[in-house]
């Protein structure tokens, strides 16, 4: 029997098991949260929890756990990806946007889908953070800013739509700066551009993503192997365009609506302050005076859709984070506050129409992206119960607001240290923290509402924010950059967090000796699970933080766990690939977990 019809007749026989089960329609996915056996959406359920109710796992045997089996990509890069499982089916974008159909029981390839990328050169990296089933079909948002449909038992493909057009808008471009700068020295590894990264939304015959690196930035590549990224640049100038989230027409590709991340009026008030107190380093009358001259700034208004949204189908909303504003850091060509940039924007599900948006950072200049997908919960405020949304941010606060209208509930403790937070960059540098790196990155959090507790992973990197600029030349004009950089000589860390979502107080902390970027898993066995850049993938007490047990990856454990049940037995599995930007080892594995029978 030739691999092709053994790999066919694997794919039958499984796949005539998860037939039975049903279609995963609307009636499948909004059921998801209660669905122990499968995980069929990016966050486990609509309002994006990651909160498992599988018990089999805990806190009493997970000393016990050993791998079940390790599926190989073939592709070692930085990989970010959120497995899905649907009846015994596991579903994986590797990067690069290849996606891969695997026996979730067994390791064993079931199909793939090799993407072939149509970009001259990716804005921001391989990395895909995971696909979307709904309707039969697998969707995945591409690194070339394409939407796919494939067939979900054969990985045939359906359509292919292009989102937006990567070659259209201008880019940073490092001949344009001072090459006698060292901090310019490196490779080019991407600039502001058009991509896609997030995982896609199915709902409501509908397939909802983002497109990614408008507001990017010039990066250069670190001094050496395994550091992290070198340099961020930001140029003053017109790079890039609005960044977007749509709608698409599940069956078709069709696009049903599109809502743009900047907008005409995207000035706003000139907020001197952030909506929760905190004054700002801007020069209110000098940005307005400046504004006719860049009245038509929004149009290449950056900001990013990084992770995929949630929903509250009750409500009819659409919930997601923004990015930063382009240009990256420089100010002085996007007067005003730069909305809807850098904040937490609700939509009508239907329409796309702006229902209301919080802001945490008016004209941003330090690359505070709205990163993390927000969470929905139900919150308890004298004696009320408020549907409410809660957001982990890069400026290392936990947001929470009522859901209804934006309002704003509880601002946490900080989760991570806090230092020249909003200072603006001198000639000859400051050092803020969290800076460019946050905080809470694109990680996803994960919440218990039973207890009360959101899981934040997070990072501790302090950064080095420069500002300089180039005079007129040879008829060139004058130039004016910023740079961010690792802080030499400053100790980096993560920090795992259990965060009181009544009082927003830090129930407990584990730091750990790796800055965290990936995200958590939260399970009703009493666990939390999450890995390292250093390979190691652990559990952790719910309650008390204790590190419960460790396995070694061998390679950067920089993505999000999950959890799924095939007859009657409890999986966890995680991505082991490391991530580039970060400088952790990569690799190409789907680690499998699982008690010993």
């Amino acid at each position: 029997m030739t691999r092709s019809l053994a790999l066919s007749v694997l794919a039958s026989g499984v796949l005539a098991c998860g037939a039975a089960a049903g279609e995963i329609d609307d009636k499948r996915l909004k059921a998801a949260g209660s669905d122990a056996a499968n995980w069929i959406t990016h966050g486990r359920d609509l309002a994006a929890t990651r909160f498992a109710p599988s018990k089999q796992i805990s806190t009493e045997n997970v000393s016990r756990l050993r791998p079940a089996f390790i599926y190989q990509t073939g592709t070692a890069a930085t990989f970010q990806t959120t497995p899905l499982v649907a009846d015994g089916i596991m579903y994986v974008s590797a990067p690069f946007s290849h996606v891969m159909a695997v026996d979730a029981a067994t390791g064993r390839e079931v199909w793939r889908y090799d993407h072939k990328s149509r970009a001259k050169k990716l804005c921001c990296g391989p990395a895909n953070r995971g696909v979307a089933l709904g309707y039969g079909k697998v969707y995945v948002a591409t690194v070339d800013a394409r939407l796919v449909a494939l067939d979900q038992k054969t990985g045939t493909v359906i359509w292919d739509i292009q989102m937006a057009d990567t070659e259209a808008d201008a880019t940073e471009d490092k001949a344009a700066l001072n090459a006698t700068d060292p901090a310019l020295k490196g490779k080019v590894s991407g600039s502001t551009g058009v991509g896609a990264a997030s995982a896609p939304l199915v709902i409501d015959g509908k397939v909802i993503a983002g497109i990614t690196g408008v507001g990017y930035g010039l990066h250069l590549d670190s001094d050496r192997p395994g550091a992290p990224l070198g340099t961020v640049v930001g140029v003053a100038g017109r790079y890039g365009r609005p960044g977007f989230i749509a709608a698409f027409d599940a069956e078709t590709g069709k696009r049903v609506w599109q809502f743009d991340t900047t907008q005409k009026g995207w000035e706003g008030t000139f907020a001197q302050t952030t909506a929760y107190g905190v004054r700002l380093p801007r020069d209110v009358a000098a940005e307005k005076a400046a504004f006719a001259t860049y009245a038509d700034a929004w149009k290449f208004g950056g900001g990013s859709i990084w992770h995929s949204p949630s929903v509250d189908l009750d409500l009819g909303l659409l919930y997601f984070g923004v990015g930063n504003p382009s240009p990256q850091a420089a100010g002085e060509s996007r007067p005003g506050d730069n909305l809807y940039t850098s904040s937490l924007v609700a939509i009508d599900l239907k329409t796309g129409a702006y229902r209301w948006h919080y802001q945490q950072v008016p004209h941003d200049m330090w690359g505070y992206d709205v990163a993390s997908p927000p969470v929905l919960f139900d919150f308890q405020k004298d004696e009320k119960v408020i549907p409410a949304i809660g957001q982990a941010s890069k400026l290392g606060w936990y947001f929470v607001h009522d859901r209804r209208n934006g309002t704003l509930l509880l601002k946490s403790d900080p989760f991570v240290p806090q230092e020249n937070l909003f200072t603006a960059p001198t000639a000859e540098g400051v050092v803020i923290w969290p800076g460019v790196a946050g905080g809470s990155n694109w990680s996803p959090a994960a919440v218990d509402q039973g207890n009360g507790l959101a899981f934040v992973a997070a990072m501790h990197m302090p950064t080095r924010y420069h500002s300089a600029e180039l005079p007129a030349v040879d008829g060139k004009p004058a130039v004016t950059y910023y740079t961010f950089e690792p802080a030499k000589n400053v100790p980096t860390w993560g920090t795992l967090s259990a965060i009181d979502l009544k009082s927003g107080a830090l129930r407990w902390q584990q730091k750990t000796d790796q800055p965290l970027i990936g995200g958590t898993l939260a399970t009703a066995g009493g666990l939390v699970f999450n890995g390292e850049g250093n390979g190691d993938f652990s559990a952790f007490d719910a309650k008390t933080g204790a590190r419960l047990w460790t396995f070694h990856c061998g390679a950067g454990v920089n993505a999000p766990p999950i959890s799924y049940e095939i007859a009657g037995k409890q999986y966890i599995a995680v991505a082991a690939g490391g991530s580039q930007i970060w400088g952790f080892r990569q690799g190409g594995a789907v680690v499998v977990f699982a008690l010993p029978d």
